[in-house]
């Protein structure tokens, strides 16, 4: 008698983007890989929408800085389906794809904390800041528990769900609350995260 497959187990809302978008990302990223396309390329054209979007945002143009981030977003997605289609073995992919994500987060916020400047909205500027140290620190506490053999794919506000956040606040014109919920937010999830490490260690007896 066959064993059930185990079910699927989604920690959080990247999870289940990728496995829902699965097919369609391969199919494309095998028809990119077949015209010669490199995924270390869609990655930097990625970099280059968000930071063409934060330059839009900077001037208060918050719906058009989100349809530019929005036709980018299959950019953050296809360069892995393109990795895996050439069945990349080298580690150099991650760490690209990693530091221009850090890149992405940093032009974002910096874009934002440009236009709450020019409308002396001290406020804004400030959840800006905020809301970028939480950003990068939240992947920050993720790869130093990588290198304590720790998963660490948990908390409130992973990248997903704060990109996800950014596109609303900018398609509503709702910036200021958007901006409220991503400064706690983030850095709530850094420290979910950092409890979550400090209990696998605890158990793990390290």
């Amino acid at each position: 008698m066959s064993q059930p497959e185990p079910k699927r187990q989604f920690t959080t809302l990247t999870d289940v983007m990728r496995f829902l978008t699965a097919g369609i990302t391969t199919r494309i990223g095998r028809q990119l890989w077949a015209w010669g396309v490199h995924p270390d390329l869609v990655t930097f054209l990625g970099l280059v929408m968000v930071g063409v979007a934060s330059v839009v945002a900077a001037q208060g143009e918050f719906f058009w800085a989100a349809v530019i981030m929005i036709a980018g977003t299959p950019l953050d997605a296809l360069d892995g389906a393109i990795a895996r289609v050439m069945q990349r073995q080298g580690k150099f992919g991650a760490l690209w794809d990693s530091t221009l994500d850090r890149y992405s987060d940093g032009f974002v916020y910096m874009g934002l904390a440009i236009y709450f400047s020019r409308q002396d909205d001290e406020t804004g500027l400030l959840l800006a800041m905020f809301a970028l140290i939480g950003s990068l620190l939240v992947s920050y506490v993720r790869a130093r528990a990588g290198g304590l053999r720790v998963d660490c794919e948990v908390g409130l506000l992973t990248r997903m769900e704060r990109t996800f956040m950014i596109l609303a606040m900018l398609l509503t014109g709702w910036v200021k609350p958007g901006m409220w919920i991503l400064a706690i937010g983030t850095n709530v999830t850094v420290a979910q995260r950092v409890w979550h490490v400090y209990r696998e260690l605890k158990k793990a007896g390290r």
